[in-house]
């Protein structure tokens, strides 16, 4: 059965909704869905729920019943199949082994193993594939994904809160309370977010004046791996990221022995550390992190240019005076929103 570009979008769409349900789970995998149709009807869907697990193609191929019905019927993938050996065997090979006859794709996969090798593997085999079906979603969909095997870093969100007159913060003494700008609402959303991303970092100050946990409380989800810049190591080891068990990092330049569930990496200062903190990121295989610190920090990233996504919510209430948000200079980007008062500025490439 031949079906018509309004076919190929609707079951593409069917699997990004799939895939999207490994959100939080699958990192540093992509998050991947497949649907298998048989004569305009689907007879089985799957996607990669989690990371080291069968991937999407293999629990599409496990859902349907009637085995028999794959030498007739199309599979339809978010992402391009693998082709190599890893954690599971290569889903290309699988489909030859299942002779399905037809393969549609959403992108192909910029990972070095793959990169079109799952394509060639499967023309080669005599099977038919379609390629670039909703293309720009199915990447969008794997942002962290991209970001990091194209430019070998993680995926860095940028995130505040600001008052309606663009504070942050009112300026603090001593231990005083930060200025409540988040409500419940808002509160719960920060938790998924942390919830989605592999490591969340602050600064110093962050640390001292708000003593954060960092963790996701008031979502479902696992903990993002902690980050504290402390350059000399003067953050006191009361603070919740040192005592309550959870793992954190510690960016410094002076050298200590890693104790308990806190590890200590050293930086060379003399310079901007972003480059090589996000080098270290990389090589621990950590694709996305939320940069939740001060003013400073923020602005840091943003001047330095590593940034991909920027979300502010913005409260419906005014400080008259505080720490002023951070500027965001002129790009080409697009706007998401996120209920009524928070937005996303994403960076185009």
């Amino acid at each position: 059965m031949e079906y018509s570009n309004d076919d190929h979008c609707r079951y593409m769409r069917r699997c990004f909704q799939l895939a999207a349900l490994g959100r939080g789970h699958v990192s540093p995998n992509p998050m991947v869905g497949a649907v298998i149709v048989h004569n305009g009807k689907i007879i089985g869907e799957g996607y990669h729920r989690r990371y080291g697990e069968a991937h999407a193609e293999v629990n599409a191929i496990r859902s349907v019943k009637n085995i028999e019905l794959l030498a007739e019927s199309t599979i339809y993938v978010s992402l391009e199949p693998c082709s190599h050996y890893g954690k599971t065997p290569p889903c290309s090979r699988l489909i030859i082994e299942k002779k399905i006859p037809r393969v549609v794709v959403g992108c192909l996969d910029p990972f070095p193993e793959v990169a079109g090798r799952g394509i060639r593997m499967l023309r080669e085999a005599g099977v038919e594939v379609v390629t670039g079906v909703l293309e720009q979603d199915s990447i969008n969909l794997n942002r962290h994904f991209m970001t990091m095997q194209v430019f070998h870093r993680p995926y860095i969100l940028l995130k505040w809160a600001q008052s309606a007159d663009g504070f942050i913060d009112k300026i603090r003494t001593g231990k005083e309370q930060p200025a409540r700008i988040s409500d419940a609402v808002t509160s719960a959303l920060v938790h998924q977010l942390r919830a989605e991303y592999d490591a969340i970092l602050i600064g110093s100050r962050t640390a001292l004046s708000d003593n954060p946990s960092l963790t996701v409380r008031h979502w479902e989800g696992k903990n993002p791996q902690r980050l504290v810049i402390d350059r000399k190591l003067e953050l006191p080891e009361d603070l919740r990221l040192f005592t309550d068990g959870y793992p954190t990092l510690v960016f410094t330049e002076r050298l200590r022995q890693s104790e308990n569930e806190v590890e200590y990496v050293t930086l060379d200062f003399s310079k901007s550390i972003i480059p090589e903190l996000l080098q270290t990121l990389y090589a621990r295989r950590i694709g996305s992190l939320i940069v939740e610190g001060g003013a400073v920090l923020l602005q840091s990233f943003i001047d330095a240019g590593y940034w991909d996504e920027i979300r502010i919510e913005t409260a419906p209430v005014e400080l008259n005076n505080g720490i002023p948000a951070p500027v965001i200079p002129f790009v080409s980007e697009h706007i998401e929103r996120h209920g009524e008062h928070c937005i996303s500025v994403v960076r185009r490439r």
